[in-house]
């Protein structure tokens, strides 16, 4: 199985999608990647049990992608080995009335994580810098001074939200916040046949609906928008990983190994040790149990 490297997903100086390959060609079968996985995922568990003793830094890991790239069953294998109340799940839809009646990062900052815990965001905070950004009309339902219709959306309005996001992030990253930002990168074919594969097997066809074929109209619009998102905001502190995804096996790997191999450099992440008043103890203690 070709080596995983992290440095060849992530976006460093710019990324072009329409050049990035959405296969990552890891010369691995089906039960190979899955293995690979199975042991990796088990390695993050124990990770996360020693994060929540540890006790000074939580994990936010943003996953972004087009309609059917993944995300659901990606957050289903890679965290199955997660002590349950090590990990929380947040899927952020159309935003509610009440939402809208706060700023656009107010329902984001309510969902990150413990200290200790991985909080994971299916579609994340850039929604409002990409769907926004294909339908502009959207954000006049967030009321904002100034802003009464389209025409008043413009650039220097973008490069400001930009720069608040860059802010938010570096601010969680100042304050002991990991962060993993996946952009899961599907090929239009591949989508295609996700999507024929949701009409066509009545167990998926839960998962159809219309409005993925008119948002998928505006593929282009989406993968220029997808782009200059991840170039705008992909920093030191906070990079962006792009994830080749037509193959799930492989994208689950590369997602679980990027964020292994990026935790385990944290050397100050460690179990507490016990005080010496208690260590010098323990055999007094252990007396006590075996007395009763």
């Amino acid at each position: 199985m070709k080596k995983i490297k992290d440095s060849d997903y992530r976006v460093v100086s710019g990324v072009d999608l329409a050049s990035f390959p959405t296969l990552a060609g890891l010369e691995a079968d089906e039960e190979t990647l899955k293995s690979r996985l199975e042991e990796t995922r088990v390695k993050l568990g124990e990770f996360q049990d020693v994060l929540y003793a540890h006790g000074k830094y939580g994990v936010l890991v943003c996953l972004q992608g087009i309609d059917t790239a993944g995300k659901d069953s990606l957050i289903r294998e890679v965290f199955k080995d997660f002590n349950s109340r090590g990990v929380v799940v947040h899927s952020f839809k159309k935003p509610s009335e009440r939402e809208l009646r706060h700023d656009y990062l107010w329902r984001h900052w309510l969902a990150l994580p413990e200290r200790g815990k991985f909080s994971v965001f299916n579609r994340t905070h850039y929604e409002n810098v990409i769907v926004t950004r294909v339908h502009p009309e959207f954000i006049l339902n967030e009321r904002l001074p100034g802003i009464d219709t389209v025409a008043d959306i413009d650039g220097a309005f973008w490069h400001r939200r930009f720069e608040q996001i860059r802010n938010f992030e570096k601010h969680l990253v100042e304050n002991g916040f990991i962060i993993f930002k996946f952009f899961l990168h599907l090929s239009r074919k591949e989508q295609k046949n996700r999507l024929l594969r949701r009409i066509e097997k009545k167990e998926k066809n839960w998962k159809f609906s219309p409005g993925d074929l008119e948002e998928r109209k505006h593929w282009d619009a989406y993968q220029h928008f997808f782009e200059d998102a991840i170039n705008r905001t992909s920093t030191h502190e906070a990079p962006w990983y792009v994830i080749p995804s037509d193959s799930k096996d492989e994208a689950r790997c590369i997602v679980a190994d990027i964020m292994y191999d990026q935790l385990k450099k944290y050397k100050d992440i460690k179990e507490p040790e016990l005080s010496p008043e208690i260590r010098k103890n323990l055999d007094d203690y252990i007396r006590q149990l075996e007395g009763e």
